[in-house]
């Protein structure tokens, strides 16, 4: 597949400018109310969709197909994110209004990220070929551990990362808008809300180990494996002020993700040096594994409404300085109890 590179800055200047006009449409802090999520999630979807199309105009139906199967594992494999940005967000009682912001530097550090996973997985790829088994072997674990530890969901305050960031980086002791630093007494402190975003890259960082090796089961072309990434990651935002009420409904959703990457681990360790399963097969696999069980789910928690994340059993500020509980506190009970967020 030969990319010109003026077709690759022609993406990476689209990409920059959309992530502008989000962020200019979301500048000033307000709730992301359902309908206004549903109208960026159709724009995100319709832009990489249509990518798709594009892709399949121009170089044919099979690197096409290599695109969609590749921005359809990206795609599912998300919904983990929204699951657990939903688990964080409560987890430190971040006011709705402020999620926005945190998300979008969230996914503009997960586009920096994975472009250097990607660059660095293609280097190690064609450098020494035999790695794809180490992938294959990596993915075929992972889904079988996600299967095992489904109903096991992460604890934001066992997290090491936020131990070391509390213990290193001097913080105040409330949320200051959407800041994520200030300045009090001529000194720099950082604000709960960076520490949000510091967890919220941290987690996106340990899901691409799974998502990179999975989209490179599907294609070997990093131009794809890159705008497939791409397209997946920018429609996270509105995905989330989408989802995360309805999260509860998808009880069967890590069980379909789970098969998925234990087919794309086989598809994988078998194209090496045994058979390459057709492109529309794995495609059609994936998709059906991916319908049948958010199908399976919805049907069995159907009459279930929207509801917010339960808040954690314990306090994030059980490590915290003493003001820091005094200001955190009132948020978290408030949280826990069900009342409205201050």
């Amino acid at each position: 597949m030969n990319v010109p590179l003026w077709v690759w800055s022609a993406v990476i200047g689209f990409i920059l400018l959309m992530l502008v006009i989000d962020l200019v449409a979301h500048r000033q802090a307000h709730i992301i109310e359902v309908r206004e999520a549903a109208l960026w999630s159709t724009v995100w979807v319709f832009f990489g969709v249509g990518f798709g199309m594009l892709v399949w105009r121009f170089y044919g139906a099979e690197f096409g197909q290599q695109y969609f199967a590749g921005y359809l594992i990206e795609k599912s494999l998300a919904v983990d994110n929204v699951f657990v940005w939903a688990i964080i967000f409560t987890f430190f009682a971040v006011p709705r209004e402020y999620q926005h912001r945190v998300l979008f530097f969230g996914v503009l550090g997960a586009l920096v990220f994975r472009a250097a996973f990607i660059a660095a997985g293609s280097a190690i790829i064609a450098g020494a070929g035999w790695v794809l088994y180490l992938f294959a072997a990596f993915l075929l674990y992972t889904g079988y551990r996600m299967l095992r530890q489904r109903n096991e969901h992460i604890d934001p305050g066992k997290s090491r990362a936020l131990k070391l960031f509390r213990r290193h980086v001097p913080m105040t002791d409330a949320f200051h808008g959407q800041r994520f630093l200030i300045r009090r007494g001529g000194v720099l402190l950082a604000t709960p809300l960076l520490a949000v975003l510091v967890m919220v890259e941290v987690t996106d960082i340990i899901f691409a180990v799974d998502s990179i090796p999975a989209i490179f089961a599907v294609t070997d072309e990093v131009f794809l494996v890159f705008t497939a990434n791409a397209f997946a990651i920018l429609g996270l935002r509105a995905m989330y002020f989408l989802l995360a009420d309805l999260i509860h409904r998808f009880i069967y959703l890590k069980v379909g993700l789970a098969l998925v990457l234990v087919w794309v681990g086989i598809k994988m360790a078998l194209k090496i040096d045994i058979y390459y399963i057709p492109t529309p097969i794995s495609l059609t696999v994936i998709a059906v594994i991916l319908g049948v069980s958010i199908a399976a789910s919805l049907l069995a928690t159907r009459g279930q409404g929207r509801q917010e994340p339960p808040a954690p059993a314990t306090p994030p500020f059980r490590d915290a300085r003493p003001d820091e509980i005094a200001a955190l506190e009132p948020l978290w009970l408030s949280n826990r109890n069900g009342l409205p967020r201050r």
